[in-house]
């Protein structure tokens, strides 16, 4: 019951409150990268949301798009603003994606929503992380976020699938506030992304 009713109801509500909430630092942030981004706050990517259903997440955008003589993206830290920078090491960069909660694509609390280029590529244990809805933040995000493994992150998600409840989801929640304002579990290089998943699936 809570899975199914309850925790939808708790997502909309509290979106749309902290959405309301939080107005005023997202209307200021979306002026500044106006200017900073050339008239691009926002970055959209396709994502596998549950059971495996693309959508767009919504972020705000930290990079710029510059890109080398034969015309490829250049690396992550040659690419990422000081101003990306600093919303990145406070998470700000999520604020928009509490619309993606209104909108019914993802949760609070929840597997990260990650390329639907790995969906081929996960075994079938870890693809059970897509039994729920995806988050915005999660178990494997309190448990070293990009600091471990991609498959110590896809067993902390099926625990979570496993385990989920109201006290695990305010659990999350306040660690996930508590790290952000320490700044723990995050790559020891502010310039630095997590690799691409490129594990070969398992029968």
């Amino acid at each position: 019951m809570y899975a199914s009713i309850i925790k939808p109801l708790l997502d909309f509500i509290t979106a749309l409150v902290g959405f309301i909430l939080i107005s005023p630092v997202f209307l200021l942030l979306i002026i500044i990268l106006l200017f900073a981004n050339n008239g691009k706050p926002f970055f959209f990517q396709r994502r596998a949301g549950k059971n495996g259903r693309v959508f767009k997440i919504i972020k705000i955008k930290t990079m710029n798009d510059k890109r080398d003589t034969e015309g490829n993206l250049l690396p992550f830290h040659e690419r990422v603003t000081k101003l990306g920078t600093f919303i990145r090491k406070y998470s700000l960069d999520e604020i928009p994606q509490l619309i993606n909660i209104l909108k019914g694509d993802m949760s609070l609390i929840g597997p990260r929503p990650l390329h639907p280029e790995y969906l081929p590529l996960y075994d079938k244990e870890q693809a059970r992380r897509h039994d729920v809805m995806p988050g915005i933040t999660g178990w494997a995000q309190i448990n070293g976020r990009n600091t471990i493994t991609w498959e110590q992150k896809f067993e902390y998600d099926v625990w979570y699938v496993d385990n989920q409840s109201f006290k695990l989801d305010l659990k999350i929640l306040w660690l996930t506030f508590y790290k952000v304002i320490k700044k723990k579990d995050i790559n020891s290089s502010e310039n630095t992304n997590m690799p691409a998943f490129k594990n070969a699936k398992v029968e």
